[in-house]
C-alpha cells in the first residue's frame, strides 16, 4: 500500500514539474520577442486591432500559424497575392522580420471582438 502511495506522489510531482517546464517554456517565448518586433507588431494593430485581435473588417493574426502567414506575406511582397494595401506593408519588411512578426502574432491569444449593440441616431441634435 505504502508503494501505491508513494508512486501516486512521484506520479503527481512528475506531472506539476512537466506542467511547470510547459507554462516556462511558452513564457520564455514570450520574452524572448525583442522590442522591434512588438514595433512592428504595433504597426500591423492600426488595421490589424492589438495583438492582432481584428476588430472586423480585417483579418485576424493573433493564434495563426506561423508558416500560414510567412507564406501569405512572401505572396504579398513578390506579388502572387494581390491586395490593396498589403504588398506596400510587405514589400518593406525584410525576410527576418517576417518570420520574427509571425513568431509574435502565433503567440498571442484570439479574442473574440465584442460588438457594441446598435444605437440609432434619432433625436442627437
Amino acid at each position: 500500500m505504502k508503494r501505491l502511495q508513494l508512486s501516486i506522489a512521484l506520479s503527481c510531482c512528475w506531472m506539476w514539474i512537466a506542467s511547470f517546464s510547459l507554462y516556462a517554456e511558452e513564457n520564455n517565448a514570450q520574452k524572448n520577442i525583442s522590442h522591434a518586433t512588438t514595433t512592428l507588431a504595433a504597426s500591423c494593430a492600426a488595421c490589424h486591432g492589438p495583438q492582432g485581435n481584428s476588430l472586423g473588417g480585417t483579418p485576424t493574426l493573433a493564434a495563426l500559424n506561423k508558416e500560414y502567414f510567412i507564406q501569405r506575406m512572401q505572396g504579398f511582397k513578390n506579388g502572387a497575392i494581390s491586395s490593396t494595401v498589403m504588398h506596400h506593408h510587405a514589400k518593406g519588411l525584410k525576410d527576418e522580420e517576417i518570420t520574427a512578426l509571425a513568431s509574435y502574432f502565433a503567440t498571442q491569444q484570439r479574442h473574440t471582438p465584442t460588438v457594441a449593440p446598435h444605437q440609432p441616431f434619432e433625436g442627437a441634435q
